[in-house]
């Protein structure tokens, strides 16, 4: 079994194109799941949603996905949200009103949910604790709170890395839309399951950036601060350099 997991696309379509043709090529795919974070920042949030009915994957809560419904409710929005917002539409707005905060992937033959996949944005518990590779191994079992699942995948950091704590493995699949692990390419995760051995093994796929055509679309999208963004688009790092 393989499931293919991506997270973080954030409005940048043309990553995410870039995404779906890798997978076309490499596939076909047990399951295609994405993880949150769909729509606010990039310039092609209603492209993104258009791809995304078409594809019929499987796509969870991320926390901007959370921030626009709420904005939709208020009627109050700016910059990044109120873009994303008026381009999705509510069409898009009551797609992410009905995303679960989680996806599991039960392999076959598997004992329970024990042996589950679980997708999730950023932890078990919420939408915007990370889990971060820096913690202790007593500091992940706080955040991952005692799950069941053999193998947990998530984004919201954008930092790619495999881990394993415990008997549990844990692989951050970063963001396919704007990676900050000072890596500009788009990300994804392959996890695979081995019904002998009974245990999921990961992999993170990089793939080279559109960065010049996403600088073009973002040039005429009418986004705001459009060069603002692309300039931490590029540096593809939370430090600033």
């Amino acid at each position: 079994m393989r499931v293919a997991v991506m997270s973080d696309i954030h409005g940048f379509h043309l990553a995410f194109e870039t995404v779906l043709a890798d997978l076309d090529k490499t596939g076909p795919y047990d399951e295609v799941v994405v993880a949150g974070d769909l729509f606010e920042m990039g310039p092609g949030p209603e492209i993104v949603l258009e791809l995304l009915q078409a594809r019929g994957y499987p796509a969870i809560l991320g926390n901007t996905d959370e921030e626009i419904v709420n904005a939709s409710k208020l009627g109050v929005a700016d910059g990044e949200t109120r873009y994303a917002l008026d381009k999705i539409g509510p069409e898009g707005v009551d797609y992410l009103e009905k995303l679960p905060h989680s996806f599991r992937v039960s392999p076959p033959n598997g004992r329970g949910p024990e042996d589950d996949l679980l997708v999730v944005h950023a932890n078990p518990r919420n939408l915007y604790d990370r889990i971060d590779p820096d913690l202790s191994d007593d500091e992940l079992q706080e955040v991952i709170g005692g799950v069941q699942a053999a193998a947990i995948a998530f984004g919201h950091f954008h930092v790619s890395y495999i881990r394993s704590v415990g008997r549990q493995m844990l692989i951050d699949v970063s963001a396919v839309g704007n990676p900050k692990d000072g890596d500009l390419r788009c990300k994804y995760g392959v996890l695979t399951w081995d019904e002998a051995m009974r245990h999921w093994s990961g992999t993170i796929v990089k793939l080279p950036y559109p960065l010049s055509e996403t600088r073009e679309a973002m040039r005429n999208s009418g986004m705001p601060n459009w060069e603002k963004a692309f300039k931490k688009l590029e540096r593809a790092s939370y430090k600033k350099r």
